[in-house]
C-alpha cells in the first residue's frame, strides 16, 4: 500500500467557495474514487489556499489513471479548475506529485 501526500494551491479569493463545494461531494464522485482505489482520502486547506491531500492506495499512478477515465471526474475537474493556481511555478496537474515521506510512526 502507498500512502500519498500532495500539495495544491487554491486561489485565496476562492477558499470559502472551495470549502463549500466539498461539503457535499457528489455520491457518484465518491463512488468513483473508491472504485479507482483511493482510500482514506483527506483534503486539508489552510486559510491562504495551501491544500494538502492525503490518500492510501495500492498504486497511485493507476488510481489517478482510473479516475482520469471516468466521466464523473471529467465533470468534477471541469467545475473545479477555476479554483487552482500554480504552486512553486508548476501547474496544478504537475503539482499533484507525491511528496517524499521521511518519517512514519506506525
Amino acid at each position: 500500500m502507498q500512502r500519498v501526500c500532495f500539495l495544491l494551491k487554491v486561489r485565496s479569493e476562492k477558499v470559502a467557495e472551495y470549502r463549500e463545494r466539498h461539503r457535499d461531494v457528489w455520491a457518484d464522485m465518491r463512488a468513483a474514487l473508491t472504485e479507482a482505489g483511493w482510500r482514506n482520502y483527506s483534503l486539508f486547506l489552510r486559510e491562504d489556499g495551501l491544500l494538502v491531500g492525503y490518500l492510501e492506495t495500492d498504486d497511485f499512478e493507476a488510481a489517478r489513471a482510473a479516475m482520469g477515465a471516468t466521466e464523473v471526474n471529467a465533470r468534477w475537474q471541469a467545475g473545479m479548475a477555476e479554483f487552482f493556481e500554480e504552486l512553486d511555478g508548476q501547474a496544478p496537474d504537475a503539482a499533484m506529485r507525491p511528496l517524499t515521506e521521511v518519517f512514519h510512526l506506525a
